[in-house]
């Protein structure tokens, strides 16, 4: 059955020609005697051959290692597999493979302040801080962790600590303290950078009552560097006096003798970042990444998938405690200037983050599907108030993008960009699937399957189906799999998360569809699927035509067991003096059933003040199913609100037909 639906952007056979995917493609041809004529041609091959693959692509981005060896692939199995396994490298090396006067980082605050760093004098920060790190005693396998926001010195930070074979920990300055503890304190890191406050959404946030907690209960922490953000440095000294192993940035690095930065060589599969699980049904999950899986893929992903190179300026709206802060930094392999913005979006006025990107020349702006719907419904349309002349990419994740939400980026933000929605996780620090600037983009659709990803979905039956809903897998091993979880000896926490469904093939929990054209479509968290009468809904369906309706600004749907069944549940946030009434409720039905099946009308409508979400912006429609069901939600500090929760118990409207 052709699909009736027309691309909303479809690149120009120059445009096409001119990528690094098409180059990508034609060196494969020669150096293998093919002639994989498109994507999906190229795509087949580096699937059933990825050893060829992952080769090619280490020799394509230039991976600088002490030494490859001669295997590509060891023991072939999930989990365990065994990727170059004689290969020796450094990734903050291939970071800071630049040098020169090109600017690497721009930071900018919700404040207005602006700083800017060259790759030159970014490396010799990252010289002068590691110095001082190894002053401090740390070496190979140490914890760094930083409770920072999204500014130059993190990234310093960071780089600094992998340079000396240290692995990388951080969350947001905005967690709090038990959020904290429930992470660093299971890793116990040997250094904490931490900001002595923040600003957001107009105000300054002092961090330093939360420091002195968290110094307190975690016992490893060996110093404390405290980063000036809101305050000078002359004053957060001042402000520090007493504070047990601390003291400010400036003088940790400045007491330090000098030394050459070298960068420690480690295996493939040596620890690099450890990132945590969003904790809403337990204490987090501490997911180790290891530091050759994830350059390679994110080399991938930046040069082949969204072309980035030397001559672009990339942004991702992101805080420090979201895996697209990693992803974002490691732009730097590609030369391109990164602009780290740290703040709310909407402050001062809702088209703030369109104003940087005129001021900073933007190129790829990334953000999240929420951003663009909340931006739609401000009524923001930059388009028509802004320059946008560099901008040819937006990118969008944290949950799928309604087919609105992409109209939306055509009609009011830019009709000449590549629109990738990508998909992937903390689990994997990267994408199954993403964009491509080679194919067009169809509304509600990731363009494709990521190179190098076995991506198929299965039926519950475990059989590769297309066109059809089931569940995301990775059926092959891939570089950038976890080394495992942190205190997780035999494994089983780590097999639990991903292999519990079929033995030796990666499912995360997403319900999605792989189209006619390749493409993607994700309709929510399999765990959050409705089940009304035995017939699977995704979530994300609803969500779809909800969107549409003017009046709501916001929802979250879950499945109420009732009456031997389950009935759907639709929450929503309307706009500011508005009350759901009959009518209302009557348009949101009828919008949903106009669109999607009977079977996907709420049974009940609800309006609530608020919707609980992470501190990285997603909706915890499992939280709210439990305290539905009068079950506990574990863990409450994972949610950037956790007081919203309290609005879905004991719900009257809930008790009865």
């Amino acid at each position: 059955m052709s699909n009736p639906v027309q691309p909303l952007w479809q690149p120009t056979a120059a445009v096409i020609a001119a990528t690094q995917m098409n180059q990508f493609r034609r060196l494969v041809n020669e150096r293998h005697q093919l002639s994989l004529s498109d994507y999906q041609a190229l795509y087949q091959w580096s699937v059933d051959q990825r050893e060829a693959f992952w080769t090619q692509l280490w020799d394509f981005g230039e991976v600088i290692a002490s030494q490859r060896g001669e295997r590509v692939l060891g023991r072939d199995e999930m989990p365990g597999a065994e990727w170059f396994p004689e290969a020796r490298l450094n990734f903050a090396e291939n970071l800071l493979r630049y040098r020169d006067d090109k600017v690497a980082l721009v930071e900018r605050l919700e404040n207005g302040s602006r700083r800017q760093l060259t790759y030159g004098k970014l490396f010799i920060e990252v010289e002068r801080l590691a110095a001082a790190l190894a002053a401090e005693g740390v070496g190979k396998g140490d914890r760094i962790a930083g409770f920072m926001p999204n500014i130059i010195d993190t990234a310093v930070a960071m780089l600094a600590a992998t340079s000396l074979g240290a692995i990388w920990t951080s969350c947001s300055p905005d967690f709090g303290i038990n959020g904290v503890l429930d992470r660093f304190g299971q890793v116990e890191p040997k250094v904490l950078f931490a900001c002595e406050g923040y600003f957001y959404n107009g105000k300054t946030i002092d961090s330093l009552p939360r420091l002195r907690q968290i110094v307190d209960q975690i016992d490893s922490i060996q110093k404390l560097v405290v980063v000036p953000v809101a305050r000078s440095a002359e004053q957060t000294a001042a402000d520090i006096v007493g504070l047990d192993r601390a003291c400010v940035l400036n003088a940790f690095v400045d007491a330090a003798p000098q030394q050459p930065l070298t960068f420690v060589q480690s295996e493939f599969n040596h620890p690099l970042y450890i990132m945590y699980s969003s904790g809403t049904t337990g204490v987090p999950k501490c997911i180790v990444h290891g530091a050759g899986g994830t350059l390679l893929q994110h080399i991938k992903e930046h040069r082949l998938h969204t072309d980035i190179s030397r001559d672009d300026t990339l942004f991702y709206f992101t805080t420090c405690g979201w895996m697209m802060w990693n992803w974002l930094i490691s732009g730097l392999a590609c030369g391109a200037t990164l602009v780290l913005y740290d703040g709310s979006p909407f402050y001062p006025a809702a088209q703030s983050l369109w104003d940087m990107v005129d001021e900073e020349s933007i190129s790829v702006f990334g953000t999240s599907a929420k951003y663009i719907a909340a931006l739609e419904k401000a009524g923001c349309k930059p388009r028509e108030s802004h320059q946008l002349a560099e901008l040819r990419a937006v990118l969008s994740t944290g949950s799928p993008l309604a087919h609105e939400g992409f109209r939306y980026v055509y009609r009011d933000i830019k009709s000449d960009v590549c629109l990738s929605s990508i998909s992937g996780g903390t689990d994997i620090i990267s994408c199954f699937a993403l964009g491509n600037p080679t194919l067009p983009v169809y509304p509600g659709e990731l363009q494709c399957r990521g190179l190098g990803m076995a991506v198929e979905v299965w039926s519950e039956e475990g059989k590769s189906v297309q066109e059809e809903k089931g569940e995301l897998v990775c059926a092959s091993s891939f570089p950038c799999m976890p080394v495992g979880f942190w205190n997780d000896a035999d494994g089983s926490k780590y097999r639990g998360a991903y292999f519990d469904s079929w033995p030796g093939v990666w499912a995360h929990g997403d319900y999605a569809e792989i189209t006619e054209h390749g493409g993607v479509i994700i309709y929510g968290r399999s765990d959050a699927v409705l089940n009304p009468g035995g017939v699977r809904i995704g979530t994300a369906e609803i969500y779809r035509q909800v969107e549409k309706v003017a009046e709501v600004l916001d929802s979250i749907c879950i499945g109420q067991e009732w009456r031997d069944d389950v009935r759907v549940v639709l929450f929503v946030v309307l706009r500011e003096g508005l009350t759901l009434d009959d009518d209302l409720t009557q348009k949101i039905r009828t919008t949903i059933r106009a669109n999607t099946t009977p079977r996907h009308v709420p049974a009940k409508v609800i309006q609530v003040a608020d919707i609980p979400r992470t501190i990285s912006g997603k909706i915890v429609e499992l939280a709210v199913r439990n305290v539905v069901h009068g079950k506990p939600v574990k863990n409450q500090e994972a949610l950037a609100n956790p007081e919203a929760l309290k609005l879905f118990e004991g719900l009257p409207e809930l008790a009865g037909d």
